[in-house]
């Protein structure tokens, strides 16, 4: 079954992937600075990213799904482990000068998350991302 989506829809994805990052970096993340941080990712998306490549001549669809891709990824990589990942951010703000230890497990579940989302998962009958033969 191939699946076609219009630029409308991606943009309709991209937005819904936009509120599913924001609610999930806001419960994660322990304080305000954090949460503060978090929000730059996807403001630089849409200030910087889609406009840049809609100027260069990048195809919108193609765009908005790299966007929405690298969004949802820091979902799946952070929201899993968020206790683990609100410590070692609630110590580093507590203790600036001090070097916060690295947390073995949640080192290995971000890196095998990252290399996961970065292999194609070719839906049956597509070559492509975007549903097209």
């Amino acid at each position: 079954m191939s699946v076609r989506l219009s630029t409308e829809d991606w943009w309709l994805i991209a937005f819904g992937a936009t509120v599913v990052y924001t609610a999930a970096m806001y419960w994660c993340m322990p304080t305000s600075k954090a949460r503060l941080r978090m929000f730059a990712a996807p403001l630089a998306g849409w200030l910087f990213l889609l406009p840049d490549a809609t100027v260069k001549g990048y195809s919108v669809p193609h765009t908005l799904y790299v966007y929405s891709g690298v969004l949802l990824t820091f979902v799946v990589m952070l929201a899993p482990i968020a206790r683990k990942v609100a410590a070692d951010i609630r110590e580093q703000e507590e203790k600036p000068w001090d070097k916060v230890p690295l947390n073995t497990f949640s080192l290995y579940w971000m890196i095998g998350r990252a290399r996961l989302a970065q292999e194609p998962r070719p839906v049956s009958g597509s070559t492509s991302p975007m549903g097209e033969p």
